[in-house]
């Protein structure tokens, strides 16, 4: 469709564009819709590259017998042994 138009076809709808919306507001218009288009891909790129899992952070096991509490990672390899 964009393709078939001629230049004077395209100056007349610049034309249009300009006296609906005016000369001062086009520039902002503009800026909005590249913020837009910039927010949009780097969305894009984040579902593309998945973050890495978050890690758990170590939680301390309740007090046992001897009364101190131990990180939770100590308590399972303690439980191996």
């Amino acid at each position: 469709m964009l393709q078939n138009l001629r230049p004077i076809e395209i100056i007349l709808l610049i034309a249009i564009v300009l006296l609906l919306f005016g000369a001062k507001k086009l520039p902002d218009a503009a800026r909005g819709i590249g913020q837009s288009l910039k927010i949009f891909r780097k969305e894009l790129r984040s579902e593309e590259d998945p973050a890495p899992a978050p890690k758990m952070a170590e939680q301390p096991v309740p007090a046992q017998a001897g009364g101190e509490s131990v990180p939770a990672a100590s308590a399972t390899q303690d439980a191996e042994e």
